[in-house]
């Protein structure tokens, strides 16, 4: 059985390291790089579970190079934990949208306010969505990756389509169905 530490917070060092040693600085670079769109990871994060995982035995720390970092080797502990932890069942998603929070408590601040707000993260998500799209174009990714990436893709298109549907609702004042499509 995977060790109880083992989550998928720092899963992903684990399967960075089964293919090459590396330091924390580079897990958290190719992390963020890899999963960071989807997947909420900070630089300390990564410094206490790869902690966690030295301990555990799951990877050992090489000397310490330069800024202090330290090279890490997965341990055969660590791909067995690995292979266990990537055969599990994956849970349930965990929805934090940060917007959804103010959205629903968007009572108390001005229309205006609320209104800026979501134009704002509308931007975001539209230059996310380009930005995916180009990355798709390119047509160069391993088939996982690009299964992810579909993923991005259609939760782009799905929450700009929500931006649609929530101005259409805050709008006061009734809202025609030819309204709705524009």
């Amino acid at each position: 059985m995977a060790p109880e530490l083992l989550h998928d917070r720092f899963a992903l060092g684990i399967g960075d390291a089964q293919r090459r040693c590396r330091d924390s600085g580079p897990v958290v670079s190719t992390a963020q790089a890899r999963i960071g769109k989807f997947w909420s990871l900070t630089t300390s994060q990564v410094y206490r579970e790869l902690a966690a995982m030295e301990r555990q035995g799951l990877i050992e720390a090489g000397k310490k190079g330069p800024r202090d970092r330290k090279p890490y080797l997965l341990t055969e502990a660590g791909r067995t934990a690995f292979a266990e932890w990537i055969d599990r069942e994956p849970g349930d998603e965990n929805i934090r949208h940060p917007l959804l929070l103010t959205v629903a408590f968007g009572d108390h601040l001005s229309p205006e306010r609320l209104a800026s707000m979501l134009a704002e993260h509308r931007r975001r998500h539209e230059e996310q969505l380009a930005a995916y799209e180009q990355q798709a174009a390119a047509d160069i990714l391993p088939p996982h990756a690009a299964a992810t990436l579909d993923f991005g893709i259609l939760y782009e298109r799905a929450v700009l389509e929500w931006f649609d549907r929530v101005r259409d609702r805050l709008e006061p004042g009734p809202v025609s169905a030819a309204d709705r499509t524009t």
